[in-house]
């Protein structure tokens, strides 16, 4: 690995300008900028997203004379509508574009947020944490236009970076709720009834300045405008003097012929643009990756992302592998927002000694163990692929669910009250939880890279619901958290021995390879 790449001016894909590198450190430059925006502005969501949690079981209990079961409804409630965002905002990616896919997500869900304030019980709990879970949907946009701007030797790296550091977000909230919590009763003055509501202003006030910067310092692709992508891989074409017809193709067809491709820029138009490709080499084209004229072609055909139409999506959501990747993400993310939103009581449970705070602080190191483990699943998987192709980025999410099954069987059957015992499974679990998340979304832009957004988001919103019926089945067993963890962790087992046969890419399909 050179060092340098990560502030260095990436080397780039001929065709669609996607950087080969990540330039992580150098955020003037136009795919760090967008790099650093895609995790943060996920990382503010995240925070918002899962902000109720540390102050819920004690605090916002008490203030609003919820019982055990009102918190249970509310956690679950929390991943609803964000569900609901994600099947929207897949096919709002592909259609708009990530970049005011994202913004949007944030500055709407934003709204809510502020308004934490106005809570007087249990049914306007309910509703707003309802409307807080469209932050949630933020993750698809998010991991879309990562995907959008680094190419298939480092998307995974990039995304499980991107992801990662955005989830920890879920894990800081557990220190910085508290801190303002507690900053303003003892410092300000406030009381409880007032402080946790003034507290949700600090998120607030984050989300709306960093989705007004994005849309203000970032751009849409490395081409340029999201509506004039194709013409873009066109002129790149041409500019390289290949040859070869580039035409909007429905999505149904994009896998079965290498005869024709996708990627007109007028929604329905099967007539080639007008570009002349001589066969000679013209421009500068210093910092390119060097490809073959079949890989161009295979490129701007199979991975320019196209409007769909419900026909088209409906066949890219139906696909096994489509269903690999989400039945995947139904375990890993599924258990991550379900273990969230109940790990602190859990150790309030069986360490009491630690208090709220207490159980929080170490509740949040689960989430924050995603700075370094999903970005670790992301880098083997595209070390996997290097070496092996996209069959060992697919094996590599089968072998980490497999492992985090027996890890959440473990906890669930020891139920541990050593903390030394319970935390180090709990770490043990999320080295292959997290990682297999990262794994996934390495895996999501090969799998019909052409409706990227439309498996992003279909991907995404089968996490959400795996942590929905997940934390009902929390829901249903009070406080006998161990037992819900051993049951997550058959189910887990289960679901991806049952697809572990299936390809990791559709049979003739046109890039993504």
């Amino acid at each position: 690995m050179d060092i340098t790449t990560l502030w260095r001016a990436p080397v780039v894909n001929p065709v669609n300008r996607k950087a080969r590198s990540i330039p992580g450190l150098n955020p003037i430059n136009m795919y760090g900028r967008v790099f650093f925006f895609a995790w943060f502005g996920f990382f503010l969501a995240f925070w918002s997203w899962y902000a109720f949690p540390p102050l819920l079981t004690l605090t916002i209990a008490k203030d609003l004379g919820l019982s055990s079961t009102d918190v249970a409804n509310s956690n679950i409630i929390a991943l609803v509508a964000t569900l609901l965002v994600r099947l929207v905002a897949g096919p709002a990616c592909d259609m708009f574009g990530p970049r005011y896919t994202f913004a949007a997500c944030l500055l709407i869900g934003s709204i809510p947020t502020a308004l934490a304030g106005a809570v007087t019980n249990a049914k306007g709990l309910l509703a707003l944490r309802f409307f807080i879970g469209i932050l949630g949907g933020s993750f698809v946009p998010c991991q879309v236009w990562s995907t959008g701007f680094f190419d298939k030797n480092i998307v995974g790296t990039a995304n499980s970076f991107t992801g990662g550091f955005g989830n920890a977000g879920g894990g800081v909230t557990y220190f910085l709720m508290p801190a303002i919590f507690d900053s303003l009763v003892s410092n300000q003055h406030l009381s409880a009834h007032v402080a946790w509501r003034v507290a949700f202003i600090v998120p607030f006030i984050c989300i709306v300045a960093v989705a007004i910067a994005l849309l203000i310092c970032c751009p849409d692709t490395p081409t340029g405008k999201w509506s004039e992508r194709h013409i873009r891989a066109e002129q790149n074409l041409a500019e390289h003097g290949v040859t070869g017809d580039v035409v909007n193709l429905p999505v149904g067809f994009a896998d079965k012929s290498n005869s024709v491709g996708t990627g007109s820029p007028s929604a329905g138009s099967n007539e080639k643009i007008d570009f002349t490709a001589t066969g000679k080499i013209t421009g500068d084209h210093d910092h390119e990756a060097q490809l073959g004229q079949q890989q161009m072609l295979d490129t701007a055909r199979g991975e320019v992302v196209q409007k769909p139409t419900f026909k088209e999506a409906m066949h890219v959501i139906f696909s096994p592998q489509t269903f690999v990747t989400a039945g995947g993400y139904f375990c890993s993310f599924g258990t991550e927002l379900s273990v969230n939103s109940i790990l602190g009581a859990y150790y309030l449970k069986n360490f009491p000694t630690l208090g709220q705070t207490g159980t929080g602080r170490w509740a949040a190191m689960f989430g924050l163990l995603n700075i370094v483990f999903r970005p670790a699943g992301g880098i083997f998987s595209d070390f996997l692929y290097r070496r092996t192709g996209v069959w060992g980025k697919k094996s590599l999410i089968h072998v980490y669910a497999v492992i985090t099954g027996a890890f959440l069987i473990a906890i669930g059957l020891t139920d541990s009250k050593h903390t030394s015992t319970m935390f180090g499974l709990i770490a043990g679990m999320a080295f292959f939880l997290e990682g297999g998340n990262g794994a996934n979304y390495s895996l999501v832009p090969h799998v019909h890279p052409y409706a990227n957004g439309i498996v992003s988001g279909f991907t995404g919103a089968m996490g959400n619901l795996g942590g929905i019926i997940f934390a009902i089945i929390f829901r249903y067993n009070g406080t006998n958290y161990g037992k819900v963890f051993w049951i997550i962790g058959i189910i887990t087992i289960v679901i991806n021995l049952s697809l572990s046969w299936i390809r990791p890419i559709p049979k003739g399909q046109i890039g993504g390879r």
